[in-house]
């Protein structure tokens, strides 16, 4: 379903209050609280079910709550109880998920950034018979790994299309900022990059620590004389990114992955080049409705294939029309 059709018909279904939410975050986020999350109205009509998120979010990256926010809407609209957790360490993570399985949710929504990690316990909850969909990392294992469909960008086609906008800008040596290494997505979209810049060259960083990621990205401009772009892999890294540009008196240009409010005025103000948007608020909220739709009626979304809702490359002729929805949080 296109992203059009998505939120249309997020925004015009009629939406009862959300109960609850009974789960809370495993990084030390607080239970999510009851909620309209479209305004008004009367939820689905069916029966009440219940549906596990599972994302390896880090404590602090507002990526996450447009995913977040997205999911809550679907289960407002389908009369969802929907259990939020994340933990960024994959070992972690599949303990969530043995929890979800042992809660006997409904439904599984997971990201799987760290596939091995989480395998085995994916198998035992679609031998329980639980219906699983991946979704913003791991589109090439979704499959295997029993869930049927995936939500997300194509993250080596994502840095293809960052590469060749960078190429056509003359660019030909960037850096590409990997925040947590062993990160698939992550690992893809700078791959995708160097694809079509070969000069392109991989800096990894802490991603869990901003103090080091600006230090860490500060030290290697200054040793880098002839790098022409910095690429953040995530809005609130681009943004410190940014700073360490500044600190470093370094002349490069900026680009990024995602979108936040903050980033998105950025590239309004001309101080970020580009970013390339997945549209993470589509991926939340068709998760939960795929799932919703497995056990209304048996439909399967994606025929086997994943459902992308990336990539979307956002610049300053675009942002102003971006912004406004970034304010509210579902871009």
């Amino acid at each position: 379903m296109t992203k059009f059709s998505w939120r249309k018909a997020a925004l015009v279904a009629a939406v009862a209050p959300m109960l609850a939410l009974s789960a809370c975050s495993s990084t030390g986020g607080k239970p999510a609280e009851s909620g309209n999350a479209a305004g008004g109205g009367q939820a689905a009509s069916t029966p009440r079910m219940k549906i596990a998120l599972i994302t390896h979010a880090a404590p602090g990256d507002t990526f996450w709550d447009i995913i977040r926010k997205g999911a809550e809407e679907a289960a407002a609209k389908d009369n969802v109880d929907l259990l939020y957790t994340s933990d960024p360490e994959g070992g972690r993570q599949a303990q969530l998920v043995q929890q979800a399985i042992d809660q006997k949710v409904d439904g599984i929504a997971v990201t799987l950034a760290k596939p091995d990690a989480l395998k085995d316990v994916l198998k035992k909850a679609a031998d329980a018979g639980i219906p699983i969909v991946s979704l913003n990392a791991g589109e090439s294992v979704s499959a295997q790994l029993g869930a049927f469909t995936h939500f997300g960008s194509n993250e080596k086609l994502a840095g293809e299309a960052v590469g060749s906008k960078l190429s056509a800008m003359g660019l030909k040596h960037p850096i590409c900022v990997i925040q947590e290494q062993g990160h698939v997505g992550l690992e893809a979209r700078c791959a995708g990059v160097k694809e079509k810049v070969a000069g392109t060259e991989i800096l990894y960083v802490t991603g869990t620590d901003m103090a080091q990621v600006s230090s860490t990205v500060t030290a290697k401009l200054q040793a880098t004389s002839d790098a022409d772009v910095i690429i953040g892999l995530g809005a609130p890294y681009t943004l410190t990114i940014l700073k360490a540009v500044t600190s470093a008196n370094s002349k490069v240009k900026v680009a990024s992955f995602d979108m936040n409010p903050d980033l998105a005025q950025k590239i309004a103000d001309g101080d970020v080049i580009f970013t390339v948007d997945q549209q993470p608020w589509l991926q939340g909220y068709g998760s939960i409705d795929a799932l919703w739709q497995v056990k209304r009626g048996g439909f399967k979304i994606g025929g086997g294939q994943p459902v992308l809702t990336g990539p979307s490359i956002v610049d300053k002729a675009a942002a102003a029309d971006v912004l406004k929805f970034a304010k509210e949080g579902i871009r």
